[in-house]
């Protein structure tokens, strides 16, 4: 399903002045400190280009991830290559591995030396649980190499994603989370240019799709 963008404008025209780089907001955490350019953090390597982003581009969101390695992340460090992002929690007993098994399919149908040029992104939408360690293990559990970035965050932030996605959540009493099923392509600029529904069907489109985003 190619993705027009309708709840993304509806955001940005309602919060275009948040929403926007603000050059006078102080840098994030992780760039508070000038540092040597060999030394900067990644998490502030998006603020070295000089073109800008468009209004649509999901790499203008302020929130800092911290991945499996306990790592800071800025989504918009991945600017420059595809990315396939989905939403998920490490607990979840089926949807989420099949969303994986899913992506899994997806880079295996791309060909040998696009593959690497495609990262894949699992961020959870389980605050409480899904700690560095316990990606980690889903890492392991899955067998997710290093073209894989697994990555938490505050609720705001993971709220706040979602929203912009068009996922849906919410926790029921066991801890578990009925969710929707999907995954989202951003292109080079972090725009939405495809988005993929379901679980276990054709990908052929987002095949097809990917390889277009791909430069």
């Amino acid at each position: 399903m190619k993705h027009s963008f309708p709840f993304l404008a509806a955001v940005l025209l309602t919060a275009s002045a948040g929403f926007a780089v603000d050059a006078t907001k102080p840098a994030p955490a992780c760039c508070a400190e000038a540092k040597p350019a060999a030394t900067v953090a990644p998490c502030c390597a998006e603020m070295k280009s000089g073109t800008p982003l468009s209004n649509r581009s999901l790499y203008q969101l302020d929130a800092t991830w911290t991945d499996d390695a306990g790592q800071p992340v800025r989504l918009a460090t991945m600017r420059g290559g595809p990315i396939v992002l989905a939403m998920f929690f490490a607990s979840c007993e089926y949807a989420c591995p099949v969303i994986v098994n899913d992506l899994q399919r997806l880079r295996a149908a791309l060909p040998a030396d696009v593959r690497g040029k495609v990262r894949l992104v699992l961020v959870s939408f389980d605050t409480a649980r899904d700690t560095p360690a316990a990606l980690r293990t889903f890492r392991e559990r899955m067998s997710l190499d290093a073209g894989w970035s697994l990555l938490r965050g505050d609720a705001g932030s993971v709220q706040e994603l979602a929203m912009l996605l068009g996922v849906k959540f919410k926790q029921d009493a066991r801890g578990q989370f009925a969710h929707s099923n999907l995954f989202t392509l951003l292109n080079t600029e972090g725009e939405i240019a495809h988005q993929h529904v379901g679980l276990k069907g054709d990908l052929a489109d987002v095949t097809k799709a990917t390889l277009l985003a791909v430069k």
